[in-house]
């Protein structure tokens, strides 16, 4: 790995550096916030797609079904927002 250093007379200097690189392996801990992460991404997939669903049916005129998808897409907001709200919990407690 090079490193480039500007010193105060603005010379840039290379050095080269070896860096190790660890094997990380996650702790229980760490593996709930990994599952934790994965399930709001699940959610917010979810909800997109029911918010796209819901601009379709608007589109073609069908306001019913355009409202069942919103509610279906704000429900899985509101499940990814609760898990956020948990991992932030987490990550203010952890440092």
């Amino acid at each position: 790995m090079k490193i480039h250093l500007q010193d105060k007379s603005n010379k840039m200097t290379t050095i080269a550096t070896s860096i190790k690189k660890e094997t990380i392996i996650p702790t229980a801990e760490n593996k709930k916030g990994i599952e934790n992460h994965k399930k709001i991404a699940t959610h917010l997939k979810a909800a997109s797609e029911h918010h796209l669903d819901a601009a379709k049916h608007h589109e073609e005129g069908n306001h019913e079904k355009a409202a069942e998808s919103t509610v279906k897409a704000n429900g899985h907001v509101a499940l990814a927002n609760e898990l956020q709200k948990e991992d932030a919990k987490h990550h203010a407690i952890v440092k």
